[in-house]
């Protein structure tokens, strides 16, 4: 089992920058596939980015692509999404999941776990 907590959202101008965190708990963090999904009022909840556990796979939705960073500290059990150039349309709940299994989606229904998620907002 793997419990995911999530942190670091906030209310931010546009073309500003914040972090969100994830920090999970469970023997299968280490060898899980770690991923970051977003949803809006109204919308489905949608890809963000995933990380593999050995930090060798990294993949992007392309509208985060160039100005979003996935990244992960194994030691202290976390993932980190950066998120620089940050627009208006960015403003969602960001949910952090993970995959015991290790695989590469972009499906939600890949991922076992979910945090309770982090509201960023974007102002114009």
């Amino acid at each position: 089992q793997v419990q995911l907590v999530e942190s670091g959202g906030g209310l931010v101008q546009a073309g500003g920058s914040l972090r969100v965190s994830c920090t999970a708990s469970g023997r299968t963090f280490s060898r899980s596939t770690m991923a970051w999904f977003r949803q809006a009022p109204e919308k489905e909840r949608e890809f963000v980015a995933h990380i593999t556990w050995n930090i060798a796979n990294t993949d992007y939705a392309d509208s985060v692509k160039g100005r979003f960073t996935i990244s992960r500290n194994n030691a202290v059990n976390t993932v980190y999404l950066q998120m620089n150039s940050l627009k208006p349309e960015d403003t969602a709940v960001y949910y952090c999941a993970a995959d015991r299994f290790g695989r590469i989606s972009r499906d939600r229904g890949t991922y076992d776990y979910w945090g309770q998620g982090t509201q960023v907002t974007v102002s114009p």
